[in-house]
């Protein structure tokens, strides 16, 4: 049985989310688990300026109720490698909009362990945080420039959407021992 890790803030949930969780879950497969760790207020303040909107009982609610994610857990450090270390997961799901060094600690680790890392994109106007400025009336609408980034980006997602086939076909979006090419 495989367990897949991954992990969100999840304030606003969007479809950048639900790929996320869904390449998750595809990549646990049928008999696999999808553990999704939210992070806490703290955890948040520790790489970003403002706390949630939500509240972290509300974003452990939101991501139960979505059908992709087996199991809900806290994430109290910016960093899920305690998380990593507690669960020993097989796969973690990262994305490419965090820090590389960050995603090279996590995949140093789990080399130890005989996991991988799965990167998958990131959308820059999908993100809760531009969600929230569109609200708020400051950003009016989407430059051609990120529509068209978001394309291309959507069409890599499309590509990872079946995790098992990635997985086997060996393809640059996996890091981690004898399954990097």
């Amino acid at each position: 049985m495989r367990v897949v890790y991954s992990y969100y803030v999840l304030d606003i949930v969007h479809h950048g989310h639900l790929n996320h969780m869904k390449n998750a879950k595809a990549a646990a497969g049928k008999d696999g688990i999808s553990v999704v760790g939210i992070l806490t207020k703290e955890a948040v303040l520790e790489k970003k300026p403002k706390k949630p909107i939500l509240s972290f009982d509300e974003r452990i609610e939101l991501a139960h109720a979505i059908k992709y994610n087996d199991f809900v857990v806290a994430q109290d450090t910016y960093s899920p490698l305690p998380n990593i270390k507690r669960i020993r997961p097989d796969i973690v799901m990262e994305s490419d909009s965090h820090d590389s060094k960050e995603v090279q600690a996590i995949v140093d680790y789990l080399e130890h362990t005989g996991g991988c890392v799965i990167v998958n994109p990131y959308y820059p106007f999908i993100s809760s945080s531009k969600i929230k400025l569109r609200i708020s009336g400051d950003i009016d609408s989407i430059p051609n420039e990120v529509k068209n980034m978001n394309m291309k980006r959507r069409e890599k997602v499309e590509k990872v959407e079946g995790a098992e086939d990635s997985m086997n076909e060996n393809k640059n979006i996996i890091w981690g021992t004898d399954k990097q090419e």
